[in-house]
């Protein structure tokens, strides 16, 4: 009978602290659905929160909802696809981040420290200013900055393939690529007329400003097919967490499961920064926060590191917009500039909590 009653007492125990963090993810989403209305409020029309969440319903429910055609105009072409842009890179970078630091086991680990970002970076600067590489007219910039963030990852699964797929391993490598991007794209703009030099730098500093539906549904379909198979290996980065020993006892294939991951998840952030630009400290201070809040457990920190990253993003184009308004500044700036004091508050933090 004790030990039934101890039994039951874990089980109650565990229960509470599984909802705990079940309570944490739900609010992140109430959250971020409050800033979704405002973020949908900001800019030259005078649009309310009321009249901004009734125009988003009208669309679904038009018989229960009367919105003016200017509010359908501007929320559903202007500024609904800028914040959903928002929330799906976000989402992407945060979940991203958080599932390299667990398959590297390397708090620094993000698509910015890999080289991932900077290999995109030197395809958008390959189109914007020789005009060369893959896609057409206006797709040219895109498709460069996919094909050369998956051939920065490709390298890099190509290399551990050979060497076999440690942490130390992949993080060289992709650290050597990020700082042969760099200084190719450097290059490239040392020899480039002041306004190729310079759409290349607002390509590097992100935008969420030219945003269309169309790229929206790819990057939809990219994230509906890649993100189940990150949590779907949830369970394999669990007990990777316990060491590779561990895990291959237990059945996992660490080497396998860390070339898979770090593909699924090179496709993921490729589709995002080929129209986002380069964004970086996302993927590197959401999973921290979510760790800190409800731990390491990736069945729920991949979903609580998405909805994190989302709401760092979503709220950082809101400041970004508001801070010199009218003036817009870059994404990518707002985001190091939140970014930093946050990840230092992180870091201290630890600190504390170590000694």
């Amino acid at each position: 009978m004790q030990i039934s009653g101890k039994g039951s007492q874990k089980r109650e125990e565990y229960r509470k602290f599984v909802g705990r963090k079940i309570f944490f993810i739900f609010s992140l989403l109430f959250v971020i659905l409050f800033l979704v209305g405002i973020a949908t409020t900001l800019g030259p029309a005078d649009i309310t929160i009321l009249e901004s969440y009734a125009t988003i319903l009208h669309k679904f429910f038009p018989s229960h909802f009367y919105v003016s055609e200017l509010a359908t105009t501007v929320i559903w072409d202007i500024r609904l696809p800028r914040v959903i842009m928002g929330m799906l890179a976000g989402f992407a970078l945060g979940i991203t981040g958080l599932v390299m630091q667990g398959i590297l086991k390397n708090p620094l680990a993000s698509p910015y420290t890999l080289g991932i970002s900077a290999g995109a970076g030197f395809g958008a600067a390959l189109a914007l200013i020789l005009g060369a590489g893959f896609g057409t007219d206006k797709y040219l910039v895109v498709g460069n900055a996919f094909i050369f963030a998956l051939i920065t990852s490709s390298v890099i699964i190509g290399v551990t393939r050979h060497r076999k797929a440690t942490p130390e391993t992949m993080i060289l490598a992709g650290i050597a690529l990020m700082y042969l991007f760099n200084a190719m794209t450097t290059l490239l703009q040392y020899f480039a007329d002041p306004e190729e030099a310079t759409a290349v730098l607002f390509w590097m500093v992100g935008d969420l400003g030219k945003v269309t539906w169309s790229k929206l549904s790819v990057v939809s379909i990219v994230s509906v097919c890649s993100i189940p198979l990150l949590v779907w290996k949830s369970w394999d980065l669990n007990v990777m967490g316990a060491g590779d020993e561990v895990a291959e006892s237990l059945g996992v294939k660490v080497e396998h499961t860390r070339v898979f991951i770090m593909a699924v998840a090179s496709i993921l952030i490729a589709s995002i920064v080929c129209f986002t630009g380069t964004i970086g400290f996302i993927g590197l201070v959401a999973p921290h926060i979510v760790r800190i809040v409800i731990g390491s457990d990736y069945r729920f920190a991949i979903p609580a590191s998405g909805i994190t990253g989302a709401l760092l993003l979503v709220g950082a184009d809101v400041a970004s917009m508001q801070i010199l308004a009218p003036v817009i500044i870059p994404i990518g700036v707002m985001t190091a500039f939140m970014g930093v004091p946050l990840f230092f508050y992180l870091i201290m933090r630890r600190r504390r909590e170590h000694f």
